[in-house]
């Protein structure tokens, strides 16, 4: 249950109800456009009836919740496919938006990939680069390949246990358009790690690991299977605590970006960025369109954090 303490009256306030751990649980307060926002993450570890309860206590009392650990639909090319756990969860509040990052995530995460590229000079073209799954990341994948990455998109193999690697978006495109409409169905624990499936590491798939000299994608995919060794290794992520960082150095991993900015020594996800933005704008970032959500997220600093780690 949040604790809002000492909490200003006039503060905005954003809960982030996780199905993830609670081992990641964080607060912090940030000035975003001129507004200060505190920030709640909680986990219920895998608990989805308690992110409803949590979510029905808080309705009506807080600016805007973001929904995390799981997301409300994935996208492969122009369709949307949604997920009914997820469903469950945001209809839970009858007056307080529910937003779980996924239309900002095809932003942001395509203007890391172009940030690093444009920005900072990182040679991407013939670069053999893993999304680990590409209907999570979809923007990502799709300016990894515009940049001339050699692709492979690992959703048969993170998601679903099956080693068969993608090679492009149309076979991708091809891929959801046959399973979604099963997938769609499954509970979210079978598909994703949550709650304490979070913090095991089961090293899987080696050789697409090796192969890669860019892994992209959502945090817990890379870390479930990762191996000892991922030295000269870019990593493109967000939702990163201080022990995922450990974790990436221990592994001699070169470069940590995340498209996220770091907010009080982690990196959120992009459902805790659309909430900051609904609970400063009073609009969701769909309603404010893209050009207008890239301004807001230029003028709040939103840039991408980069990292060098080895």
């Amino acid at each position: 249950m949040a604790d809002w303490g000492v909490v200003q009256a006039d503060m905005k306030r954003v809960v982030s109800v996780s199905i993830g751990s609670s081992k990641r649980n964080h607060t912090a307060t940030v000035n975003v456009l001129g507004e200060e926002v505190h920030i709640e993450r909680i986990g219920t570890d895998g608990d989805i009836a308690k992110a409803i309860d949590i979510i029905k206590s808080l309705d009506g009392k807080v600016d805007a919740f973001g929904m995390g650990g799981t997301d409300l639909y994935f996208v492969a090319g122009h369709k949307r496919y949604l997920l009914r756990d997820s469903v469950r969860i945001a209809r839970a509040a009858k007056n307080t938006p529910v937003v779980d990052g996924s239309w900002l995530k095809g932003i942001i995460e395509r203007r890391a990939v172009e940030y690093i590229r444009d920005e900072k000079g990182v040679q991407l073209r013939g670069k053999n680069a893993l999304v680990v799954c590409a209907i999570d990341r979809f923007g990502m994948a799709e300016a990894l390949a515009e940049s001339g990455c050699n692709m492979r998109y690992g959703d048969l193999a993170f998601a679903l246990g099956i080693p068969f690697w993608l090679r492009s978006l149309s076979s991708l495109d091809l891929a959801a358009t046959l399973l979604m409409p099963i997938i769609s169905w499954i509970p979210i624990k079978y598909l994703y790690p949550t709650g304490k499936a979070q913090d095991v590491i089961r090293p899987k798939y080696r050789e697409a690991y090796e192969w890669a000299d860019i892994i992209g994608g959502d945090c817990h995919f890379i870390k479930r299977h990762m191996p000892d060794n991922l030295e000269g290794k870019i990593i493109i992520t967000n939702t990163v605590t201080a022990d995922d960082v450990e974790a990436f150095r221990k592994r001699r991993v070169k470069m940590l970006v995340t498209s996220t900015p770091e907010l009080d020594g982690r990196s959120y996800g992009t459902n805790v960025i659309e909430a900051v933005l609904t609970a400063v704008t009073g609009k969701r970032a769909e309603e404010l369109g893209v050009e207008k959500v890239l301004e807001l997220i230029g003028k709040a600093g939103f840039t991408p954090r980069v990292e060098y780690l080895s």
